[in-house]
């Protein structure tokens, strides 16, 4: 179900059930892992991106694209 011509993705319904019965320690734990996956991909692809960069270089990029431009 889409909800607007600009959205890609809609949460399936059972998804959204069995989030909601997640206590707030396991929705920030599940959030944590994902934001953890996130930045080891970037790391990643960022170095295999841009050898010539230092590690210093890869990881402030990888930390302004997770803050959206803020740091």
């Amino acid at each position: 179900m889409r909800l607007d011509a600009g959205q890609i993705e809609v949460i399936d319904q059972a998804m959204a059930d069995i989030l909601r019965r997640k206590t707030p320690a396991e929705r920030l734990a599940i959030a944590s892992g994902i934001w953890t996956s996130v930045r080891i991909m970037l790391l990643t692809q960022l170095a295999e991106m841009h050898p010539d960069w230092s590690r210093p270089q890869v990881e402030r990029e990888v930390v302004r694209r997770m803050s959206h431009g803020a740091v």
